[in-house]
């Protein structure tokens, strides 16, 4: 990165956030304001710099000792998308002199945490040092964030919890550097009751009843077992004062302490973390449930939940960042060597495939193709519900992840035409002419920008009295764009989860452009079960797919296999979650996808829409064809990976049963 780059983040080391940062913020935050039909609950994101130069280098090659700062604000604000609950940031100095801090945190609440975080920081520096006069000996000295590690978290709660003291990063301090404990992690752990009784068992005390405290617990623990192993050999050795915690720093194994921690985690993880003295490590689940990526050269070492996040802020190629494979963990040590440690066993890879739909950037190269092969081969399912009339349909999409998808469906369709346009030329035999292969030629696929978005009316209406009645008119229409009472308008999106959108606003604002049908396009199968690993989505009766299926039983007159379900739930509670079956699935078991899409579109078209409804799921085999890599389907199939997940998607039906049923 040219010194020119960094002095528009900062000039002379005076970051401008006024401008700079707001400007940013603005552009990124847009894109992922445009919320779609179904504005899920994001999962955390966590970013990592671990520089491998003195400050000293950084000054003279980039004009500013700050790059490592630097590079964590652009991976987090990138990262935006990931958690708005919140953020966090912590810095690590290793060379501090003993009586001297060396950890440093600094949290903020709510969706402009980041910008209130780094105007802070830099509203200090620059109110204590002079830019004109540089003296890299004092900054490092008195300066908090002048350091060679930098830890950054953007949360979103899926535990119910919210407030400043769950923000990571966590710490747990000691006076030892070696003790000290930094974490940070996009994770949610099914199996929190199980890990709490164990360490409970050991004689612990943790602060609070969530997965973040007793996991700080938990590998603190092991870290001072570390320490003071090590400390026995120093004595044994004949060190003394210092020399005893230079060796202790020295021959920390990280790799060890993470293996002797994570043996019995049962969910979805990518856990960060540092120790006082200068060790770094990112920790992935062994099923490779949330993703985590990392780059290194001869500068940095960095991590983040997204490989395009780094590619931007580091201009490096794709190829260049690198994975984190299933259970391996990324250390680097107090010395700076880098090294890949296998810390738990590998099990059968079920990445997220929520992430290839709908979290993860769409900039990525890989998410983007897959993106629009989950469009494209739906044109057969929506080739169905419009009678085979292309002719008189209009195609569009609600912004804005769902974009790439629709690209996808006009191009399947554009191949579907070509084809057609060949058949029928093939036809004319003989009876051929300029005009008639003309008319077939003529024939093109309709798209149309059909909804708008207006950010600043959501915005009120969450805040209104009125939501309901005003929700309407959350997105506004192109008027005009199709043939009233002629056309078919097909909207495509990337998951129709809750429907209270489409029925509140979608639906009915679309109507007002008089289609003869609307059919609502998911590029996502039916979301029918909750999730566990970090997304919160947690009530079964959240779910359309669900509701849509226990209609349709109390209709059919098989209602009682509710209350069987529920009976087989029960039985089990008390099981090890080894042995836990997922029986909520026999609530779909009677119906077809299609019958349950139907139901929904019956279900979400209120009494006031005149045009017929209809809805288009994806299949699950259609999943897995546009995203071979990510096979984690249990949002929509209940093949949960890990045993703690049949046991948690039992207790959600058992709670449903016990307290929303009726």
């Amino acid at each position: 990165m040219t010194n020119l780059n960094f002095r528009l983040l900062f000039t002379d080391n005076l970051w401008n956030v006024s401008t700079f940062a707001e400007e940013l913020y603005s552009k990124l935050f847009f894109n992922v304001g445009l919320l779609l039909m179904e504005p899920l609950k994001h999962e955390c994101g966590v970013a990592m710099v671990r520089l491998l130069k003195p400050l000293e280098y950084f000054q003279e090659k980039y004009g500013t000792w700050t790059k490592g700062l630097d590079e964590l604000y652009l991976l987090m604000e990138k990262q935006h998308n990931r958690g708005q609950e919140g953020a966090g940031i912590a810095c690590v100095k290793m060379a501090a002199k003993p009586g001297n801090d060396y950890m440093f945190r600094e949290r903020a609440l709510g969706s402009s945490a980041i910008k209130e975080i780094f105007s802070k920081i830099h509203g200090e520096q620059n109110a204590s040092f002079s830019s004109s006069d540089i003296d890299l000996d004092y900054i490092k000295e008195h300066c908090p964030f002048a350091g060679d590690i930098y830890m950054g978290h953007l949360r979103y709660s899926t535990t119910g919890k919210s407030g400043l003291s769950y923000v990571h990063p966590f710490m747990r301090r000691n006076n030892w550097k070696a003790r000290n404990l930094c974490l940070c992690g996009n994770f949610n752990m099914t199996n929190v009751q199980e890990i709490f009784n164990h360490i409970v068992k050991d004689g612990q005390h943790p602060r609070a009843y969530s997965d973040t405290f007793i996991l700080l617990e938990q590998i603190g623990h092991r870290l001072d077992m570390e320490s003071q192993r090590l400390y026995q050999q120093g004595v044994q050795k004949g060190l003394h004062d210092q020399e005893i915690t230079k060796f202790i720093e020295d021959n920390i194994n990280i790799a060890n302490v993470l293996r002797t921690s994570s043996y019995m985690w049962d969910g979805g993880f990518v856990i960060c973390g540092t120790t006082g003295s200068g060790e770094m490590f990112s920790l992935r689940d062994p099923w490779g449930i949330r993703p985590a990526y990392w780059y290194r050269d001869d500068e940095q070492v960095v991590v983040a939940s997204e490989r395009p996040v780094i590619q931007t802020t580091l201009f490096c190629g794709g190829n260049d960042v690198k994975e984190l494979l299933p259970g391996q963990a990324l250390i680097v040590s107090h010395k700076g060597e880098v090294r890949l440690e296998q810390i738990l066993e590998p099990r059968e890879k079920s990445a997220c495939s929520f992430e290839r739909i709908y979290f993860s950037r769409g900039s990525d190269e890989e998410i983007y193709k897959e993106r629009k092969e989950l469009g494209r081969i739906l044109v057969n399912q929506i080739l169905k519900a419009i009678d085979n009339d292309i002719e008189n349909t209009v195609f569009s999409f609600i912004p804005n992840t769902a974009e790439a998808a629709f690209y996808g469906l006009v191009e399947g369709f554009d191949d579907y035409l070509n084809k057609e346009k060949a058949r029928k030329i093939a036809a004319l035999g003989n009876k051929a002419t300029i005009e008639s292969i003309q008319t077939i030629l003529d024939q093109r696929i309709r798209s149309e920008k059909v909804a708008w978005k207006d950010i600043k009316l959501r915005t009120f209406i969450a805040e209104g009295t009125q939501k309901n009645e005003l929700a309407a008119h959350v997105y506004d229409i192109t008027y005009g764009c199709l043939t009233p009472h002629v056309d078919n308008l097909v909207i495509i999106d990337d998951s129709i989860v809750r429907g209270t959108t489409l029925k509140e606003s979608i639906i009915r604002i679309l109507d007002r452009l008089n289609p003869k049908k609307i059919v609502i396009v998911s590029s996502s199968p039916q979301v029918r079960y909750p999730d566990y690993y970090g997304i919160d989505m947690s009530r079964m009766d959240e779910f359309i797919a669900f509701r849509a299926a226990v209609q349709m039983l109390k209709e059919s007159g098989n209602e009682r296999l509710i209350r069987d379900v529920y009976a087989k739930c029960k039985q089990q509670q008390n099981l090890p979650k080894e042995e836990v079956v997922n029986y909520v699935r026999e609530i779909y078991e009677p119906f077809s996808q299609e019958e349950i899409s139907a139901k929904m579109a019956q279900m979400l078209r209120s009494e006031d829409v005149h045009a017929d409804v209809a809805i288009v799921y994806q299949t699950i085999e259609g999943l897995h064809a546009a995203c071979p890599n990510h096979s984690g389907d249990w949002y929509f199939s209940g093949n949960y990976p890990t045993p703690g997940g049949n046991a948690r998607v039992n207790d959600a039906f058992i709670n449903y049963v016990e307290n929303s049923y009726r």
